[in-house]
Order: structure tokens, then C-alpha cells, then sequence
């Protein structure tokens, strides 16, 4: 059976050596001091400590987006990737300019 999740979000699988490395040089730290169960139990989430720190996301400030499917020539696709990051708002822009809705 195989699993669904990509790679990078399935967790690591560590034989017992590579584990115990990895605990003894955390242990090792003294600016990485393990919890106390103690210390463990008197932790409280931070909005429940500083209620009035946490931010809430505001009202939306520019139109939302709608969520859409299209299919595009792959060269179409490519052409606007190979610029980078930021492609499918060029695309956006492309076809704001090919309807006449140019900002």
C-alpha cells in the first residue's frame, strides 16, 4: 500500500541510532535544557496568556479573487513560469489587458 501524502510531508523514519544521536546532542545543548513535566504542565497557549497580543486577521481590504480551473497550452503555461514566482498574477494581468479591464 502506498502512502498518499508526498514525500516531504510524510514524517522521517529514523533507525534507533539515528535517533539516539540526534536525542544525546539535544541533550547535550545547555541552551536546550529538556522540559520538566512540571514545566510541561503549566504551559498555556499564548492567546489564552496575552489575549489582547493576539492579532485577528481584519476585514478584506482589495476584492477577493475567485478560485477557478482553466487548461492552458503547456506553452502557454511555460512561458509565464520561466519569469518566476508571481506567474499567474502575470497571467491575470495578461488577460485583464486582452479584455480590456487594464488597471
Amino acid at each position: 500500500m502506498s502512502d498518499s501524502k508526498p514525500k516531504w510531508r510524510r514524517p522521517l523514519e529514523l533507525s534507533p541510532e539515528e535517533d539516539a544521536a540526534i536525542t544525546a546532542a539535544a541533550e547535550s545543548d545547555p541552551d536546550a535544557l529538556p522540559l520538566t513535566d512540571e514545566q510541561l504542565a503549566r504551559m498555556r497557549p499564548f492567546a489564552e496568556v496575552h489575549p489582547d497580543l493576539v492579532r485577528r486577521r481584519g476585514p478584506q481590504r482589495k476584492p477577493t479573487k475567485v478560485s477557478v480551473t482553466i487548461r492552458l497550452d503547456p506553452d502557454v503555461v511555460e512561458r509565464f513560469k520561466r519569469d518566476g514566482p508571481g506567474w499567474q498574477a502575470r497571467i491575470n494581468l495578461a488577460l485583464r489587458k486582452a479584455v480590456g479591464l487594464d488597471r
